[in-house]
């Protein structure tokens, strides 16, 4: 039996290109704790102020807000639209299948800036500008493709006499797939999902041309933070952000297992 084990060389390689690849996260983490008012690595001295400031700035709080509830209503919508096209196109319900599937996963290869400008000039020809439903709807552009992808990953790996023998035995077709068809699919569609949650919370050259002033996003507040001069709460909020990813990382993968399906 040939020992298929990757060598001393290629196992070096992979975790040297591992760490180097995480290398701008634990810069970000360390500089997070700084006592510092500048940005500084190695840090100087330990504390946890910068956090706290986060947590206690309105600013701040006011587009973590907004950046969850922009999150949660595109990845809900997202979910609701993209297994129902999935499914539809799985079981070849619409003619040219192979167009509008392409046509659906056409956000992830357009640049997101092109797809601002595009959202940008169509809702201003409709009337429609800087409101909260406008961002919604962009976000959910740029975050359906991904359950499109997860979804139609998972149909083809499932057993389609399973769905027959519910059939068989009386189940209508709604009560077949919410029974039958949906739990099978439903790792699939959790990594469909953290993939348009995480999209949709650090979008920026979508919101940007969309959002208005009153619509401020996470993403957008470090970026003109960033423009006017860096401090450690930046790298506070960042620190959080990749904790928060980690964890909701970890908990899916536990629960559902989801690697199988991206």
């Amino acid at each position: 039996m040939n020992d298929q084990r990757p060598g001393f060389s290629v196992t070096t390689i992979a975790w040297a290109v591992i760490i180097f690849l995480q290398i701008p996260v634990i810069v970000v983490v360390l500089a997070s704790f700084s006592e510092t008012t500048y940005l500084t690595i190695p840090p100087q001295g330990l504390t946890l102020k910068w956090f706290e400031a986060v947590l206690t700035d309105t600013t701040y709080l006011t587009a973590i807000r907004n950046s969850l509830l922009l999150a949660l209503g595109s990845t809900l919508i997202s979910l609701v639209l993209g297994v129902a096209a999935s499914y539809a196109l799985f079981r070849k319900m619409l003619p040219g299948t192979e167009v509008l599937t392409s046509l659906l996963m056409s956000p992830l290869i357009v640049p997101s800036v092109v797809i601002g400008v595009a959202l940008l000039q169509y809702f201003t020809l409709v009337g429609l500008r800087g409101g909260f439903l406008v961002l919604l709807i962009a976000h959910v552009v740029i975050t359906v493709p991904y359950i499109v992808r997860s979804a139609l990953a998972s149909l083809s790996g499932i057993d389609l006499s399973v769905e027959e023998a519910a059939r068989v035995l009386g189940a209508n077709g709604l009560t077949t797939f919410r029974l039958i068809t949906l739990p099978l699919i439903k790792p699939g569609l959790v990594a469909g999902a953290l993939f348009a949650f995480v999209t949709s919370m650090e979008n920026v050259p979508v919101t940007i041309f969309l959002a208005g002033p009153r619509q401020t996003t996470l993403p957008i507040l470090i970026f003109t933070s960033v423009e006017m001069g860096v401090d450690p709460s930046v790298a506070a909020v960042s620190t959080m952000l990749i904790i928060a990813t980690v964890a909701a990382l970890f908990v899916a993968e536990r629960w559902t297992g989801f690697h199988r399906f991206v």
